[in-house]
């Protein structure tokens, strides 16, 4: 059985849906079972926007998220709001330009990413996202890179696939890195 419950927060208009939705289509474009459930509203440009996504090969229950294992975040008030939610072993990925405190727990994993820097040197800011998102399907491993790859091809713009494409990369390369260290 493989069940990853991934919660993704930050800022409106950071691309955190959007994380989450291309998660959700590249499992499902591998026949997993998903559920994408975006928390948005009063907290768009600006406030914080999140998304609970469930991929897995069971049937899922139910689309809601309490102890997710894996937490993606691009603020410091949404690691102040979900960091105590995540299941103990579990994982938190966070980009350090933007979340300004360390992460307080001792028995979750964290990958630390520079990822404002990252996707600035790609080309642009507004692909931070991406570099977290590769990080998340290399260190889980619940779709592979090519499946996410495929889902961003279909499903996302045109235009922005190769810059996406390189942002996923720099992301894989962290997570990578992230595991010989661990």
């Amino acid at each position: 059985m493989m069940t990853q419950e991934i919660i993704f927060a930050g800022f409106g208009g950071q691309g955190i849906l959007s994380m989450g939705k291309f998660l959700a289509f590249g499992g499902m474009d591998v026949d997993m079972n998903v559920s994408w459930c975006p928390s948005y509203g009063p907290e768009m440009r600006g406030g914080t926007a999140n998304c609970s996504v469930i991929v897995s090969d069971e049937e899922i229950g139910a689309p809601i998220i309490t102890a997710p294992d894996t937490l993606v975040v691009m603020n410091r008030p949404s690691l102040d709001k979900f960091e105590s939610t995540v299941k103990p072993g579990g994982l938190i990925i966070l980009d350090s330009n933007l979340v300004t405190r360390d992460v307080k727990r001792e028995d979750v994993t964290v990958i630390r990413i520079p990822a404002q820097d990252e996707a600035g040197a790609i080309g642009s800011v507004k692909i931070a996202n991406m570099v977290l998102l590769g990080a998340l399907v290399e260190k889980i491993q619940i779709i592979s890179e090519e499946a996410l790859l495929a889902a961003l091809k279909g499903h996302g713009k045109e235009a922005f696939f190769e810059m996406n494409k390189k942002a996923i990369d720099k992301g894989v390369e962290y997570a990578k890195k992230e595991a010989v260290m661990a």
